[in-house]
């Protein structure tokens, strides 16, 4: 009898487990703010020590509504006192509609260890999209302890 009361209270907090999980899953994932459809999205995915000095590596998805043909952004890398290391521009090249895109960037002169923080502050070239879209879609996000912001 003992135990057909146990399987019956463990069946019991099986069902309850069952029925709270999905719906827990559903809030983290309505809590997590999603990309909008119409963006273009830039991820800082690495950065790491190389013979010139400090290699970057960004993963980009272009979400726009159109190819985008030619598009460089203007970095500005901060420092530890939280002031404007360098600003330079990155050439990412083409990105086409709907495909990721990995670049990479080999940064003469510069430590890793130094960037605190990297900013996109401009997209100087733009080609394919409407006039502003490429800035206005722009999401950032980083896989690093290094925040970068658009």
């Amino acid at each position: 009898m003992a135990a057909r009361s146990f399987a019956a209270f463990v069946a019991c907090g099986l069902m309850v487990v069952g029925s709270v999980l999905p719906a827990y899953a559903q809030d983290a994932a309505a809590a997590a703010p999603a990309a909008p459809a119409n963006a273009l999205e830039v991820e800082l995915n690495a950065l790491a020590p190389s013979q010139k000095g400090c290699m970057m590596t960004f993963v980009a998805l272009n979400k726009l509504a159109a190819p985008v043909n030619k598009i460089s952004f203007e970095l500005a890398f901060f420092n530890d006192k939280n002031a404007v290391d360098k600003i330079t521009v990155l050439d990412f090249r083409d990105l086409p509609e709907g495909k990721k895109r990995v670049r990479q960037f080999d940064m003469p002169n510069m430590k890793c260890e130094a960037v605190t923080r990297i900013i996109i502050n401009d997209t100087p070239v733009c080609d394919g999209p409407a006039a502003g879209a490429c800035m206005k879609g722009l999401v950032t996000r980083s896989q690093i302890s290094v925040p970068f912001e658009g």
